[in-house]
């Protein structure tokens, strides 16, 4: 399964914040919008992109002075993308050996979606899934 199949499906919004927010309205967005991460755009450029994970550390080595710093403290700056017409096994793989849980999808440079590790997941267990209903079909069908 591709990427841009799973975009299709689950749609292509994509929450972003600006690098001059402060760590504690990113945590209220997170928070609001049910997310785990948010792309960090600047004038319709990607310039990072900012987790649960980087604002528990953010608070854990700052404490709660850290709130009132600019999301851009913070963020991931070296970005990993996604391209529509990879598929889910090497986004795994790439998550996977990074440890990242979501991935920002451009095409031309420009933001179509983001995919979770969540999201590769599902798509792998419904593409098991159907593999698995093809196969019980033929055997039943001898």
């Amino acid at each position: 399964m591709l990427v841009s199949q799973i975009l299709r499906r689950k749609g292509d919004l994509v929450f972003t914040i600006a690098p001059d927010e402060t760590v504690a309205a990113t945590a209220a967005l997170l928070n609001s919008r049910r997310v785990g991460a948010l792309v960090v755009m600047e004038n319709d450029s990607v310039v990072g992109i900012v987790s649960e994970r980087d604002i528990t550390r953010a608070v854990g080595e700052g404490g709660p002075a850290a709130l009132e710093q600019p999301v851009s403290s913070c963020m991931t700056r070296d970005v990993l993308y996604a391209q529509p017409g990879e598929t889910v096994d090497d986004l795994m793989a790439r998550m996977t050996d990074r440890r990242i849980r979501h991935l920002p999808v451009c095409h031309k440079e420009r933001l179509v979606g983001l995919v979770s590790i969540g999201d590769l997941v599902k798509a792998k267990i419904s593409e098991v899934q159907a593999e698995a209903e093809g196969l019980k079909a033929y055997i039943a069908a001898g």
